[in-house]
């Protein structure tokens, strides 16, 4: 399987105050900080590497989740640094922890789905790149993505257009040589890249069917606690993580 590369270095100015003190990833879900919930969720679908890009408050990160052995897994961590660097930035910061290939996804981001099959499905495309998107038709979030004939057709997240039924899932998988060749320590965003992969007919799609889940919005947050109060991340014989600093 794939690494993980989990972006947890944003401000989340939209969930503030709450966090002016915390991360978002160690916002409390359910009793546990998020992250808790997130990589037992990977650990779940065989995943054993990851690496954390963090920032602001990153170190409160490192210290909850520490080597990962807690959760079966490998923990990396790299840091933003004094200048925010983006998401894509971030990736590009994090190379000397990358392999050949990665899994990519947002530090607020649940997302159930087979991720094996993603990782299939992207070596089968003989792609750069490969976008995860769903079929969210303005449900959970504004759509962003024309997907047809299994094909990523557009994908903008300002320029909307009708036949955007689809959202970017949050679940991406790059090669390495995409990030390599990013100008160092430059602020690059991960939407603009997917943009100038798409471009270059190098960015493969697969569609998933499982909702996504997310906490960047108080809506989000009581969506994705009524979701794993029914145990959706607790693999068999799993322990609670709990952090009473939190």
């Amino acid at each position: 399987m794939f690494p993980v590369v989990i972006l947890c270095g944003g401000l989340a100015t939209r969930l503030r105050p709450v966090t002016a003190t915390i991360p978002k990833s160690l916002i409390p879900i359910n009793g546990e900080p998020f992250i808790a919930h997130q990589l037992r969720l990977l650990r779940s679908r065989g995943v054993t590497d990851v690496v954390l890009c963090v920032g602001f408050l990153g170190e409160m990160i490192r210290d909850f989740a520490g080597d990962g052995s807690l959760f079966g897994l490998h923990i990396s961590y790299s840091f933003d640094g004094p200048e925010l660097l983006g998401t894509a930035g971030a990736i590009h910061r994090a190379l000397p922890y990358l392999r050949e290939t990665f899994f990519v996804l947002y530090g607020d981001s649940y997302l159930p789905c087979d991720y094996a099959q993603v990782g299939a499905a992207f070596e089968n495309s003989g792609k750069l790149g490969l976008m995860t998107v769903y079929r969210n038709q303005g449900q959970f979030d504004s759509s962003n993505v024309e997907y047809a004939g299994g094909r990523i057709v557009r994908y903008d997240k300002h320029l909307k257009t009708p036949a955007m039924e689809y959202i970017d899932y949050g679940l991406g998988v790059l090669s390495k040589s995409v990030i390599a060749a990013l100008p160092p320590d430059q602020p690059r965003d991960l939407a603009s890249l997917y943009q100038d992969l798409l471009a270059a007919d190098q960015l493969a799609g697969f569609e998933v069917t499982e909702r996504f889940y997310e906490i960047g919005s108080a809506e989000g947050i009581a969506d994705t606690e009524a979701f794993l109060s029914g145990g959706n991340d607790q693999p068999p014989n799993s322990r609670r993580v709990t952090d009473t600093r939190l």
